[in-house]
């Protein structure tokens, strides 16, 4: 597995005076995802993406999942990463797919998983979507000690303070897994992909927590996972907000320092 982190020399100023120091950075490099139907089609490009190397193929089948691509493990047969930064997911032939839909302008930068889509109308991902059991909710107090929980596993953070995290915690606050990566949605994309993986897929009754803000996109993709309750260690957006209330999701917002506010679906928190 690449190395996410890579060590410079710099120059480092203090209080006047300057020393040349080892500054770990976090590494970004661009990943080619692509699809082919079957074993002997032409692979097809789908985009290029700016992300921290490792969990390439989690990141993939996350991706594949959250545009709508696919719906379940099952349709996939397996995965080639012929080149370092290039991988291709192989389905079943008969997983239903429009090219048209996902064909994108330029590349999609690693803030933005969105902004190279080719309309606005392809914004909001169709798929079909898992529902959360009904009486379903999360004491407060389970959700005040996340965002320690979160840093003490951002190993990655701690040496570069370059990453963005996505943490799935159980209803009653255990902490399940975490990914990072220097986009914000490639790091719930691996996540999700991890799900697909270990068949813990769809996340009704779990807890997402985001280590910044919420945006419309990371919502699209916790609703096409099946997530019900996204907690946000930063602020949302209106669209996030809109999309959230739309879609039931339960969503909090500015989760630190023992306060949050919450958004949308007030019913899942109590206490």
């Amino acid at each position: 597995m690449a190395s996410s982190t890579r060590s410079i020399t710099i120059t480092k100023y203090s209080t006047g005076e300057s020393s040349s120091q080892e500054d770990a950075l976090s590494v970004e490099e661009p990943l080619e995802i692509g699809v082919r139907f079957g074993l002997n089609l032409e692979p097809k490009n789908l985009s290029v993406t700016m992300r921290t190397p490792g969990h390439d193929e989690e990141l993939a089948l996350g991706f594949l999942l959250t545009e709508g691509i696919i719906s379940s493990y099952e349709q996939v047969i397996g995965t080639v990463q012929d080149e370092e930064n290039r991988i291709t997911v192989i389905l079943h032939e008969e997983v239903p797919f429009d090219p048209k839909q996902f064909e994108r302008h330029i590349y999609t930068t690693s803030s933005c998983g969105i902004c190279a889509k080719s309309s606005i109308e392809a914004v909001r991902v169709q798929g079909t979507l898992p529902h959360a059991p009904q009486n379903w909710s999360v004491e407060a107090s389970t959700l005040y000690p996340l965002p320690s929980l979160l840093r003490e596993r951002q190993a990655d953070f701690e040496s570069t303070g370059g990453l963005h995290a996505a943490a799935l915690f159980s209803q009653t606050g255990e902490f399940l897994y975490l990914r990072e990566d220097v986009g914000r949605h490639n790091a719930l994309d691996k996540l999700i992909g991890h799900a697909l993986q270990t068949e813990r897929y769809p996340l009704q009754t779990q807890i997402l927590l985001l280590s910044g803000r919420a945006s419309f996109e990371l919502i699209q993709k916790a609703t096409l996972a099946g997530l019900s309750f996204v907690a946000a260690v930063g602020a949302p957006s209106t669209l996030a907000v809109e999309l959230a209330r739309e879609m039931n999701i339960t969503l909090v917002g500015f989760l630190r320092n023992e306060r949050f506010n919450v958004y949308t679906g007030e019913e899942r928190v109590k206490g």
